[in-house]
C-alpha cells in the first residue's frame, strides 16, 4: 500500500500543513502604477509632512496640538525640566465622618477598624482611615483610627468619648 493513498485520501503530515484559507493576505505592493490602486502618491496623500521622505509619526504626537505631557503641570524638582511625578508627598487617607459613626454605632461602643469595615466604613484595605468632623456626635464612643482632624477630636471628646490612634 502506498503512503500517498490510504482509503483514497491524501496522507496528512508536516509536509502538507498550510494556513487556513483567508487567514493570510499578500502584502500590499505600493507605488507600482496607477492600475494597482496605490500608485502615484503610494497611499501618502497629496502634500504635508506625511508625504515627505523621512517623515515619521512620533509616539504621542497630537497633530501639532500642545502634547499631554506639556499640558500637565510641572512641580519643582532636581531636574532642569522640573517635571517630577505629581504630588509625591501627598498622603492618601479614606474619610469617615462623625455623622456615619453616629448613625451606625450605639453609645459606649469601642469602634475599631474591623468594626468600621463590617459596617461599611473605611472599606479600602491598606489605606489609612481618618475621622473627619462632618456631622454631629451625641454618643460617647471610643474610636480607633489612623488619624483624626482637630475638630473631630474635639467633638468626640466633648460627647464623652475618646480617640485612639492606630499604628500599623
Amino acid at each position: 500500500m502506498s503512503p500517498q493513498a490510504e482509503n483514497g485520501k491524501a496522507r496528512i503530515g508536516l509536509h502538507s500543513l498550510a494556513p487556513a484559507r483567508g487567514s493570510r493576505r499578500p502584502r500590499k505592493r505600493i507605488g507600482r502604477g496607477e492600475g494597482s490602486g496605490t500608485g502615484k502618491t503610494a497611499g501618502r496623500g497629496q502634500k504635508g509632512a506625511g508625504a515627505r521622505a523621512g517623515s515619521k509619526r512620533r509616539v504621542r504626537f497630537e497633530g501639532g496640538q500642545m502634547p499631554l505631557h506639556m499640558r500637565m503641570r510641572k512641580l519643582r524638582g532636581p531636574h532642569m525640566k522640573k517635571s517630577m511625578p505629581f504630588e509625591p508627598f501627598r498622603t492618601r487617607t479614606q474619610a469617615v465622618n462623625l455623622a456615619a459613626l453616629e448613625s451606625r454605632f450605639q453609645a459606649g461602643t469601642e469602634v475599631t477598624l474591623e468594626l468600621m469595615r463590617a459596617s461599611g466604613l473605611g472599606t479600602r484595605k491598606e489605606i489609612p482611615v481618618k475621622v473627619l468632623a462632618r456631622g454631629e456626635l451625641s454618643k460617647a464612643l471610643t474610636v480607633h483610627a489612623h488619624a483624626f482632624s482637630a475638630a473631630a477630636r474635639e467633638r468626640i471628646e466633648a460627647a464623652g468619648g475618646s480617640c485612639r490612634i492606630v499604628e500599623d
